[in-house]
């Protein structure tokens, strides 16, 4: 499968959108939506990583399956909310890499 930017993602979940999926969810919906995959990938992971066990209806939930949910939803938001995520993520390593330029190689708690 060949690999796709952020900006051609958001231009596939628009047309999917507008095509298949007949429009967008107003952004409140697609909030609550966003929460909703959240825990179910939040599920996943405390089972596989944390201490929780699987029950049964566990059974057959992919972790990238659910992942892609969170991102999808995400890009639905980005969308209707005309945010280009490929600038947004830009500016949020600009932001991170200046704020945290020494902060976690002096973390005592990373040290460990």
């Amino acid at each position: 499968m060949k690999q796709i930017t952020l900006s051609e993602a958001q231009q596939k979940v628009d047309e999917w959108i507008k095509t298949i999926g007949v429009r967008y969810f107003n952004e409140l919906t697609n909030l609550g939506i966003l929460m909703e995959e959240v825990g179910e990938l939040s599920r996943i992971m405390v089972r596989k990583y944390g201490e929780q066990s699987y029950k049964e209806s566990d059974t057959g939930k992919d972790l990238s399956d659910e992942m892609a949910d969170v991102l999808w939803v995400l890009i639905c938001m980005a969308n209707q909310t005309g945010v280009n995520l490929t600038e947004a993520l830009q500016k949020n390593f600009e932001k991170k890499t200046t704020r945290d330029a020494t902060r976690h190689t002096e973390n005592e708690k990373l040290k460990k």
